[in-house]
């Protein structure tokens, strides 16, 4: 698997993203997680995930996950050379997953590194085994549709984002995420803001 999973948008090294990618690498922005927002505030959130990645040098557009499903998508996932996946409210992009396929589709395409999977917050954080203890943090009112508590199963520890790191209106929240996984015994990779995990085949390192 080929993973960079970062705290904050795109962390303080983002080479280590740029490496894991092939030369001109083409990549799927997928912002569902901002689903509940206003349409002209979700407009303009993509809209500077997509900058943020073209300063990277690559080929950036959307994919939104409300707008092709099942075989269509694997065909679409499988034309990119990496996925990346916004942060937001983990439960709101879990559903838009489930309703796409995406999160069928997905794995797959990880284990076989068909495609890099990179992004942050809710993005990473939906890889985990389960999204139990995430909803100190992100709001399943906000919802259409039941919460979906299994996460995609791609990791086999959650991911904690977000910790010491007064900047973030999360970080607080975060910390209580961090304690109840701690107290139960959920296997975790806490990360501050800056900081990303990167998973290359056997290679995991903190950067």
């Amino acid at each position: 698997m080929k993973l960079y999973l970062s705290s904050f948008r795109l962390g303080d090294h983002p080479e280590h993203l740029v490496a894991l990618l092939p030369r001109n690498p083409s990549v799927a922005v997928v912002c569902n997680s901002i689903d509940a927002e206003a349409p002209d505030v979700r407009r303009e959130k993509v809209a500077e995930e997509i900058t943020w990645l073209t300063g990277l040098g690559l080929r950036a557009e959307e994919l939104d996950l409300r707008e092709v499903a099942g075989d269509d998508l694997r065909a679409r996932l499988s034309a990119y050379d990496g996925i990346w996946m916004r942060g937001g409210n983990v439960f709101v992009l879990r559903i838009a997953m489930a309703r796409s396929g995406a999160d069928q589709i997905l794995p797959d395409l990880i284990r076989a590194e068909e495609l890099v999977y990179a992004g942050y917050s809710a993005g990473p954080c939906v890889l985990a085994p389960s999204l139990r203890g995430l909803e100190l943090c992100d709001d399943t009112t906000a919802l259409d549709g039941e919460v979906i508590w299994q996460g995609l199963g791609v990791l086999d520890h959650a991911i904690v984002p977000h910790l010491d790191s007064p900047g973030h209106p999360e970080t607080e929240l975060l910390a209580k995420v961090a304690e109840l996984y701690d107290r139960t015994g959920v296997p975790n990779v806490k990360l501050t803001d800056g900081q990303a995990l990167v998973i290359d085949g056997d290679r995991r390192e903190l950067v």
